[in-house]
């Protein structure tokens, strides 16, 4: 089983030169089941890739399996997730050996926009130099976690 280990940012202004040159991709994922320990099941589309992820509770760590889905099954999965969806755009951005996914959200939830950068260690990702552009860390504020912002269809208060 694998291991993700990802910090989450708000952002509120992108700098032009950051995404200039990139295309975004589409993602539109839902979201099967989430039990109240955390776990969850998801089912994503990021331009002609389809899969279905199950990730472990937890913040800054947890445990996750992603498998490769056909199309045709991510559209019979699909209606499972009726209320419990997210589209955004996501940009990859390189950055210190990582990559930002930038995602802006659609939908209800426009106007929301959150940087995430995975790691292969917590260890590693205390080591992080924050861009400047990036505001607010919720990595531990489970009101960001795509799964709650699905579920609510809501930008969550300012806190």
């Amino acid at each position: 089983m694998a291991r993700e280990v990802e910090r989450k940012f708000l952002v509120s202004h992108i700098p032009a030169s950051v995404t200039h040159r990139l295309r975004p991709q589409q993602i539109r994922q839902g979201y099967i089941t989430k039990d109240p320990s955390g776990q969850q099941v998801r089912i994503r589309s990021k331009g002609n890739y389809y899969y279905l992820t199950v990730k472990g509770k937890g913040t800054l760590e947890r445990d996750e399996v992603e498998i490769a889905l056909s199309s045709e099954q991510f559209e019979d999965l699909w209606p499972l997730t009726q209320g419990r969806r997210i589209q955004k755009k996501r940009y990859e951005i390189p950055y210190q050996g990582h990559s930002i996914e930038l995602d802006i959200f659609e939908g209800t939830l426009a106007g929301l926009i959150i940087a995430e950068i995975e790691f292969y260690s917590a260890e590693r990702s205390l080591d992080l130099e924050v861009p400047e552009w990036f505001d607010q860390e919720v990595t531990y504020d489970l009101r960001y976690a795509n799964s709650q912002l699905a579920n609510s269809g809501k930008i969550p208060p300012s806190s």
